[in-house]
């Protein structure tokens, strides 16, 4: 089988390493020109750790390819994966209008039998709707079949994950289509889940979501041991010894962000209102992760009195460490909202970078951690590098107006912090 990707973003361009690695020919396709060249190339147009390397191994040895020409490679191909993106609308729903391209592209340029396995994360009940876009879009009744395939890969971690899964879930109503994806990822020992296309959708929303309200649980719980003089961490480390609840999304800080659980916890909510179906706990923690940035930055306010005129440092753009993701980053909320109030903002990060947006001309980008801090009044981490553990802070403080440090990842040590005469403030650290 000749597999081809359509989508060559962080979950394209992972799967196609996947199935290249493991054997097969394997072709991504993507309407960037630019982003095909680079891949050609062997080179990523995003940040992950590892994913490049083995870019580079397969396209020199031939395994992968990719190309721009849609129609030649849906032709070419007898199993196709959509890894297309599917962004938030305004009201919080899936946009699927790429996913709607591609499955008219595939009924538009199909010439025999194909298997079609959706990688996005897309709403219930979307592979029938792909069903239906692949036929009205055909010009001859060719049979095909949809199947849905979710990815669980962790930003940071994706080549980890994706060589060695925790789970296969294969969503798919075809004998015929369940025994072509077992023969894809026949390599991998791991456990296997085959059920209904609905379910296997719905099964990566409601793992993404309940991660996300472990997080917001957490971060909620902070601000009350902030309350109670409790350190947060030491009831992280007590709670995660019970296996019943593991150690895993524990960690408070200034909530979740990136590319899957701000819009993936959205639509699972907008589904459940849809069919009149009331998610509380899921709005809570929506809400909850929407309000935590400001829990830190009013603790920095009433340090300062103000932020206008104050010089605050900005540690860590990226969503987490070991990407260069800033989607629905808590650092751009922060930048944003310190710029609303006149504070003279610097940023420091070592791969991520701000959008092209007028707005934030006003922020001082600088290359090293040193040159951020040098004359702050404050500083804010919201990235958890591990440069910034590793930073003489001592010394560090010379260099600051004032040694105000704010931790929105509770990264550092509090007691060495205080101890060298750092004013610290975590979330839940009291």
């Amino acid at each position: 089988m000749k597999i081809l990707i359509i989508g060559t973003g962080y979950v394209g361009a992972t799967t196609a390493m996947v199935f290249a690695e493991t054997g097969w020919q394997v072709t991504g396709l993507d309407i960037d020109a630019g982003k095909i060249e680079r891949l050609k190339q062997g080179r990523l147009h995003f940040h992950e750790p590892g994913l490049e390397a083995l870019i580079a191994k397969h396209v020199q040895s031939g395994r992968l390819q990719f190309t721009t020409d849609k129609e030649i490679a849906i032709k070419e191909h007898d199993v196709i994966f959509l890894c297309v993106g599917t962004p938030s609308l305004p009201d919080g729903s899936a946009d699927l209008r790429y996913i709607r391209q591609a499955a008219e592209d595939i009924g538009r340029s199909m010439k025999g039998y194909k298997l079609v396995v959706t990688k996005s994360t897309v709403p219930v009940g979307t592979q029938e709707k792909i069903k239906k876009w692949i036929e009205s879009a055909q010009q001859a009744a060719y049979p095909f079949e949809v199947a849905s395939n979710p990815e669980f890969l962790r930003e940071g971690k994706a080549v980890k994950d994706a060589l060695n899964p925790d789970r296969i879930v294969i969503g798919t109503d075809s004998q015929r289509a369940t025994e072509q994806l077992k023969k894809l990822y026949w390599p991998f020992v791991c456990p296997w889940i085959v059920t209904t296309p609905r379910t296997a959708e719905l099964i990566k929303y409601a793992s993404n979501s309940f991660l996300a309200t472990k997080i917001s649980y957490m971060n909620e719980l902070a601000r009350l041991c902030d309350e109670l003089e409790v350190d947060v961490t030491e009831i992280a480390e007590g709670m995660g010894l019970d296996p019943r609840i593991g150690s895993s999304f524990l960690q408070a800080g200034l909530g979740y962000g990136g590319s899957c659980f701000p819009k993936d916890v959205s639509e699972l909510v907008m589904t459940s209102r849809k069919h009149h179906v009331h998610l509380g706990i899921l709005e809570g923690v929506m809400e909850v992760n929407r309000t935590q940035y400001a829990y830190l930055l009013d603790k920095a306010r009433s340090r300062l009195t103000s932020f206008a005129d104050k010089t605050v440092t900005i540690l860590g753009l990226a969503f987490k460490p070991d990407t260069d993701d800033i989607r629905e980053a808590p650092a751009l909320r922060i930048i944003d909202q310190l710029l609303l109030e006149q504070a003279n903002v610097r940023l420091y990060d070592p791969i991520a970078a701000l959008p092209p947006h007028g707005s934030y001309r006003a922020v001082k980008v600088c290359t090293s951690a040193e040159e951020a801090l040098r004359g702050a009044e404050a500083i804010i981490l919201c990235t958890e590098w591990p440069e910034f553990e590793r930073l003489d802070w001592k010394k560090a403080k010379k260099l600051l107006g004032q040694p105000n440090f704010f931790d929105g990842r509770n990264m550092m040590n509090a007691k060495r912090m205080r101890r060298i005469g750092y004013y610290y403030q975590g979330i839940g650290k009291a």
